[in-house]
């Protein structure tokens, strides 16, 4: 049985992600902060496990990766065939209220997080040829009001991505997925659906189009380095 983990898969398009592999046979460590409930129904048929783990408190990756390497699981199936890097924080914050303290929480979440996960678990990728997937955005090359501290760090984790994937290769693929109109958070819902009105397929997407992403890519073994938009059609208004 192949062994994914993704982080943040409790909630939102991460619990879509975990029930679409789950449904195709996957065993699937979720990785939550607080939603240790909403994971535990998604794993109730016992094709996963659960790891509560604050990503923002000091070691966290270190903590979570030692977790990932000591499951059973794991161990049977003699390493990891795939991380999802979908764990994200999202507020509006104007740029000159971001302070320190912010900037810190985004890189941490958004980029370090990321980066030490992977090198941390680089070996059992590698011992079965495993895959790398980061959740970004459309932002990339686009100016977001009240959002640089969301977008320069999801843009690095692009940059991550982009070079992981030569660095990698050929034993672990490693590629994006940037969801454009998916889901509104809750202040921005007028603005979201004036985008949704100038999309070329012009309706809103939803999680279970990420989850199809995911898989698409998991079974494309010729693509890598690759950031696939899913948003409509909105990278090329």
């Amino acid at each position: 049985m192949k062994v994914a983990l993704i982080t943040g898969g409790a909630r939102r398009i991460g619990s879509e992600i975990t029930r679409a592999l789950m449904e195709t046979g996957w065993y699937v460590i979720v990785h939550c902060n607080r939603s240790v409930d909403e994971a535990n129904a998604l794993i109730s048929n016992g094709n996963g496990a659960v790891f509560p783990v604050d990503l923002g408190a000091e070691g966290a990756a270190e903590k979570l990766s030692e977790m990932v390497r000591n499951n059973s699981m794991v161990k049977e199936r003699g390493g990891l065939d795939l991380i999802i890097h979908n764990a994200s924080i999202y507020r509006e914050l104007p740029f000159e209220k971001v302070d320190a303290k912010t900037f810190a929480e985004y890189s941490k979440i958004h980029v370090e997080i990321p980066f030490f996960l992977t090198q941390y678990l680089l070996r059992e990728l590698k011992a079965v040829n495993g895959n790398v997937i980061g959740i970004i955005d459309t932002s990339w090359n686009h100016a977001w009001k009240h959002l640089t501290h969301y977008t320069m760090t999801k843009a690095a984790l692009r940059q991550m991505i982009v070079n992981l994937a030569g660095e990698l290769a050929p034993e672990i693929r490693v590629n994006g997925i940037a969801p454009g109109a998916i889901m509104a958070a809750d202040w921005e819902q007028e603005k979201f659906d004036n985008i949704v009105a100038t999309l070329p397929l012009q309706r809103a997407g939803n999680p279970s189009d990420i989850a199809q992403a995911v898989l698409f890519l998991l079974e494309a073994t010729y693509i890598t380095g690759y950031i696939l938009p899913v948003d409509g059609g909105w990278s090329i208004t």
